[in-house]
């Protein structure tokens, strides 16, 4: 049975979910002062036995009046405990706001990129366009504007992209390389850290980035500091645009966290094209997070959360798909399924097609 399909809380747990729900964008922002302020890191070097409001105001450099209300809305998000001597001290959750890197990056993705573009969720799903985007720029989707995002939020974005696909990339090296290819297309390359990994682990290996020119130009630059501009070669395109060709034949066409940035029709026509386009014997793969392969129900929560971020700022009408719906689109491009592995990294799914 789904975890979804029953009702876990009675009426009175409800209606507390309901209001802690109705501040959460509240309680987010305290989080985040508080461990931007270093009032976290202070309770974490007092250890078990805490400190009073005004210690920690003293060793913070915060106000007192600052730090006891935000002390007070972390004991309400369980962020903090308070003793019997009025001592405040870091929960477990507090420790994991401060220490853990996962926490960090998502935070971080939220706060920065996310949280001011999130005001116009309903006027995006009106309308099909991602309205939140004005708040960074006037481009018709974020991957035209990645280069020309506010610092802050383009680091807090390629720090959330790299987080997952990093931590995937050691056992996907091994899989890949056991087909001995000497040629890769990387289809939305982004930075270019596949194309840098696969020659870094590799030799012989040559690698096509398919990306817009603008990104494109950012991969580049870091294959010509790496030392790769030999074996790392550019294509600029819109892979929407059909007048636009596919780069010449290749042993395996690659795309990670790609697909999740179209709409399903968009990601048939891709597919399509890129049926026509290789060799019987090619392999293609598609590393995606599919939030119905997760293990765990916090990660079905930020993969349906950051499908949010995509309706809003990314282009409108993409999302972490479910994986019978990718698979149905594969299905439909002509392709088949020759391997799925899940689980890999931090849940992402690898899917090896061939052509049908």
């Amino acid at each position: 049975m789904s975890r979804y399909a029953v009702d876990p809380l009675t009426a009175l747990q409800a209606k507390e979910q309901a209001q802690k729900l109705a501040f959460a964008p509240i309680a987010f922002q305290a989080a985040q002062s508080l461990r931007e302020l270093g009032i976290l890191a202070v309770l974490d070097a007092a250890g078990p036995t805490g400190l009073s409001a005004q210690q920690i105001a003293e060793r913070s450099g915060v106000s007192e009046y600052g730090a006891k209300v935000l002390l007070d809305m972390g004991l309400s998000a369980l962020v903090v405990t308070q003793d019997g001597d009025n001592n405040y001290v870091l929960a477990r959750l507090g420790h994991f706001l401060l220490h853990d890197a996962m926490t960090r990056v998502n935070m971080d993705f939220t706060a920065d990129v996310c949280y001011r573009a999130m005001s116009h969720l309903t006027e995006t799903i009106r309308s099909g366009r991602p309205e939140g985007l004005r708040e960074f720029g006037d481009w018709p989707t974020i991957y035209e504007g990645l280069s020309r995002l506010p610092e802050k939020a383009r680091k807090s974005w390629f720090d959330f992209d790299h987080f997952y696909s990093d931590k995937a990339f050691p056992e996907l090296l091994q899989r890949i390389f056991a087909e001995r290819p000497k040629t890769i297309v990387d289809i939305g390359g982004n930075t270019g850290k596949w194309s840098l990994q696969c020659c870094a682990h590799d030799e012989d290996v040559h690698m096509t980035i398919v990306d817009l020119p603008r990104q494109l130009a950012l991969a580049l630059d870091n294959a010509r500091e790496h030392g790769f501009e030999a074996r790392i070669h550019g294509h600029p395109m819109n892979i929407l645009d059909d007048s636009q060709p596919l780069p010449g034949e290749a042993d395996i066409w690659w795309m990670s966290q790609f697909l999740d940035c179209f709409s399903p029709m968009e990601i048939l026509r891709i597919l399509r094209r890129i049926r026509a386009a290789i060799r019987p014997d090619a392999s293609v793969y598609i590393l995606e997070l599919f939030w119905d392969r997760q293990h765990f129900e916090a990660a079905a929560y930020s993969l349906n959360a950051t499908s949010l971020y995509f309706t809003c700022l990314a282009n409108g009408n993409s999302r972490f798909y479910h994986s019978k719906d990718m698979l149905d689109i594969v299905e439909e491009a002509g392709f088949v399924v020759a391997e799925q592995v899940d689980d890999i990294g931090l849940g992402h799914t690898l899917l090896r097609l061939r052509a049908g």
